[in-house]
């Protein structure tokens, strides 16, 4: 087997010679010391030629338990059998994985975005125990894409990204996240149970993540604008019409371990990737394809990871001169595998980059520049007829349509409100009927208690006060599906899915457990939500806010477990919900 061109890459401390000594007293202390370790590798069916190999993790969160990764087995293989091929030897972790869509609205929810943390732990404990050259980060599900490049970032590693793919649409173009909203028609009465049954069973077509630019498609999105994934990949379908893992994606795990050696060869890390430009060319992405609210806890997570200045204040400076362009689920009407038809990524950077919206000169895994992987992508007007991608000059929605960060005295340090390309005339301004639990929300909802014009409010949703931040998909989606999505707003210090529309603001920061404003809100109370001033306030004197302040209390709770240590050391969405 050929040796591979590692350009003189520092052998680590499991890769020594096991034939041969160089005559150095230092190197043969090294060789005895290391016997142990060889040995144990050898029953693990190294052969003596393995000893001079580049070992590669395979960080590849894998579970039979959700459609969005249960293909990953498959494509670790692919990828390790090309590693071998190329002459390294590949180490595989597969990290946990929670669903997203499978917990929504249950206890297990509180575990989604804690998995972020614990897949980058995950990862780097084994990257780092057994001394590994490189990384192949593989990701599907929604914490699963932060999650293997956290660790990525922290480490400063070679490494390349792997996207499993959306799958594709289901009957009528429906996906998992209609069924959410069906619920909520059920409980007004629109549709009847084997109508809800039916858009159960046929609303998903098989693997991949959910179709529309909700948080995964937004993330591997980020992952090629930030130049970690090779250049046209966000955008393919996970699999076929019959389930089974296409050859283009394949191809693109192949694709990925040819130029993860090439940046072994030259050195270049992920920090030399991932730079103060690439994060800007990413939110200028995320902001043009319409994309999820969890994408500003991601963001600030990995540039901490990368040691990157950015802060929840650079969403709205890049936001207020980025229209969304693309013409996607749930601002559109169409799924992520159609952008792939015509084009992908590449399409919807090139558009931006000749409008002077991008950084052109920013490095990429490809080993070229981003403007040079787009030479050769065509102009939107060479496309043919298409409504999927739109002009700058003539965009689905204008600037300041998409994501906003409010503040108020509501959210002192800042909320997140999500536009998805609609424009509010005046302030939405109600009364609050405040709960302090999701499922006690969803059952008033239900119910037909909530009226148009009420504000909902629920707190100690925040990664300390649940603790975990779990989505309010659940509650959102039956306000939809109920009719009232244009008439009721929804304000939580928990976060949203990418899949949420209506009026929902999330991330309220400081959250109620920490003593945040959000805790002494009372029913009746009247929350105003101002777009345009970017501001979340509660029509109170300050007095009065910091009186009932005074008296408030946290929260008792009686937590054990992993819950009860990550309640102890995440920090505040306001900064990206890190726990370190």
């Amino acid at each position: 087997m050929a040796k591979p061109q590692t350009g003189g890459v520092s052998v680590s401390s499991l890769k020594t010679n096991s034939r041969k000594l160089t005559g150095d007293p230092d190197d043969e202390r090294h060789w005895v010391k290391m016997a142990g370790t060889r040995s144990h590798l050898r029953a693990a069916g190294f052969t003596d030629d393995d000893f001079h190999k580049p070992i590669i993790t395979i960080a590849c969160p894998y579970s039979n338990a959700l459609p969005c990764n249960d293909k990953f087995r498959y494509l670790a293989d692919i990828i390790m059998d090309e590693v071998e091929k190329r002459g390294g030897k590949g180490f595989v972790c597969h990290p946990p994985v929670v669903s997203d869509g499978e917990t929504m609205g249950t206890y297990g929810m509180k575990y989604s975005l804690v998995s972020r943390e614990w897949i980058a732990d995950c990862v780097e404990i084994m990257h780092q125990a057994y001394s590994a050259d490189a990384v192949i980060a593989v990701g599907g599900c929604d914490k699963t894409v932060p999650g293997v490049l956290m660790p990525v970032a922290r480490l400063d590693a070679i490494a390349t990204f792997v996207y499993g793919g959306a799958r594709l649409p289901g009957e009528n173009g429906l996906d998992t996240s209609n069924v959410k909203e069906a619920i909520g028609a059920y409980g007004a009465g629109l549709i009847d149970l084997e109508e809800l049954h039916r858009i159960e069973k046929c609303s998903a077509a098989g693997s991949g993540t959910c179709s529309g630019m909700f948080t995964a498609n937004t993330m591997a999105s980020l992952a090629e604008a930030l130049g970690m994934a090779v250049p046209g990949t966000a955008a393919t379908p996970a699999v076929n019409e019959q389930n089974a893992v296409t050859a283009t994606k394949e191809d693109e795990c192949r694709q990925a371990v040819e130029r993860l050696f090439e940046l072994l060869g030259q050195k270049t890390s992920s920090r030399m990737i991932m730079t103060r430009k690439a994060f800007e060319n990413a939110l200028t992405v995320f902001y043009a394809l319409g994309g999820s609210t969890n994408a500003v806890l991601h963001l600030l997570a990995l540039a901490h990871e990368a040691q990157v200045d950015l802060t929840i204040s650079d969403f709205n400076k890049i936001g207020e001169r980025i229209p969304i362009i693309t013409n996607l689920v749930p601002h559109g009407k169409y799924r992520m595998v159609k952008l792939g038809t015509v084009g992908g990524l590449p399409v919807v950077m090139k558009e931006l980059l000749d409008n002077g919206l991008l950084y052109g000169d920013c490095l990429t895994v490809s080993g070229k520049t981003l403007a040079e992987n787009l030479e050769s992508v065509p102009l939107l007007g060479e496309l043919g007829e298409q409504d999927v991608v739109f002009p700058v000059s003539a965009p689905v929605a204008p600037p300041c349509r998409h994501v906003l960060i409010l503040q108020g005295s509501l959210a002192p340090q800042s909320a997140v409100v999500k536009l998805c390309g609609k424009h509010f005339e005046k302030p939405f301004i109600g009364p609050a009927v405040v709960f302090d639990e999701e499922t006690e929300a969803y059952k008033s909802i239900m119910s037909s208690s909530i009226k148009p014009g009420d504000v909902i409010v629920i707190r100690y949703q925040g990664p300390k006060g649940s603790p975990g931040m779990p989505e309010m998909l659940s509650p959102g989606a039956a306000l939809v599906g109920a009719g009232l999505g244009s008439s009721v707003a929804l304000v939580t210090d928990g976060r949203f899915s990418g899949a949420s529309r209506g009026i929902m603001v999330g991330h309220v920061t400081p959250e109620a457990q920490e003593g945040g404003p959000i805790s002494v809100v009372r029913n009746g109370d009247k929350v105003k939500i101002d777009t345009a001033a970017n501001e979340l306030s509660l029509e109170l004197e300050q007095t009065e806010i910091d009186r009932r302040l005074a008296k408030w209390k946290p929260k008792e709770r009686r937590l054990r477990g992993l819950l009860a240590k990550y309640a102890r050391l995440v920090s505040s969405s306001h900064t990206g919900a890190t726990t370190y």
